[in-house]
């Protein structure tokens, strides 16, 4: 991949303690508010060279964006195999949970829900090579940093992923309005390889008929469906809401 750059307070700060770290930093000169301080501690506790730059400098970098005084760099952000995303997942917690995204293209919808994976304790998101989202620098900053944390691959085909993850252990769980049972009567207490279909969409039918079960989110509503971020949101947090019940 290309060189990236982030900006903006809360997705430098979680690039610096995130795995993959930035390259350099750049501060705005003169900026000595409490989050420049903190954004260059960390710096240097990681041996991160920071580099103080006119305002300009950074309205080039972050493209017009809000970018707080502060950015950083990348040589490159690279894809992981499918392999090393189901097996560094495996090492997260007894029940690893893994998150496909079928035919969801949105860069932003797709950087909140990164967001929310991380929160959730995804351990991997894995994606198709051809429709689905890119790891870009607004999906990136979208994500607030967390994209730079979970592993993420592209796979030429979604199937041959979902038939690796049953072979590996886990179980497929699909979400679709018209599913056997509801998200609150699914086990989720189990290692989970959850695929969330694109807004309106949904799950491709070639995928939806592999998965192990189809779960719905009931909805009292008219609109009909939800936005898939947060559609995504609320699956994950039952799943958390699950495992914490012991």
């Amino acid at each position: 991949m290309n060189e990236k750059k982030i900006f903006g307070f809360h997705p430098v700060r979680e690039a610096l303690l995130g795995n993959k770290k930035p390259e350099r930093v750049f501060l705005r000169k003169g900026h000595d508010s409490p989050v420049a301080a903190q954004i260059l501690q960390l710096a240097r506790e990681y041996e991160i060279p920071v580099q103080f730059v006119p305002v300009e400098k950074l309205n080039k970098l972050a493209a017009g964006g809000n970018h707080q005084g502060v950015a950083a760099q990348y040589p490159g952000l690279d894809y992981v195999t499918l392999e090393e995303a189901v097996e560094t997942a495996g090492k997260t917690t007894e029940w690893p949970l893994v998150l496909l995204l079928d035919g969801v293209s949105d860069v932003r919808n797709f950087g909140a829900i990164a967001r929310t994976a991380e929160c959730a304790g995804v351990g991997a998101l894995i994606l198709p090579a051809k429709g689905g989202a890119a790891v870009n620098e607004d999906a990136i900053r979208t994500s607030a940093g967390a994209l730079l944390r979970i592993p993420t691959c592209r796979v030429p085909n979604l199937r041959t992923a979902v038939y690796f993850l049953k072979e590996s252990g886990y179980t497929v769980i699909g979400t679709d309005a018209k599913g056997e049972d509801t998200i609150y009567r699914t086990n989720f207490k189990r290692p989970t390889a959850l695929v969330m279909g694109a807004e309106g969409a949904g799950i491709s039918r070639g995928i939806a008929g592999i998965c192990d079960a189809l779960a719905a989110i009931p909805q009292l509503g008219e609109i009909g469906s939800l936005n898939v971020s947060a559609a995504t949101a609320v699956v994950l947090f039952e799943i958390v809401r699950q495992r914490l019940m012991l």
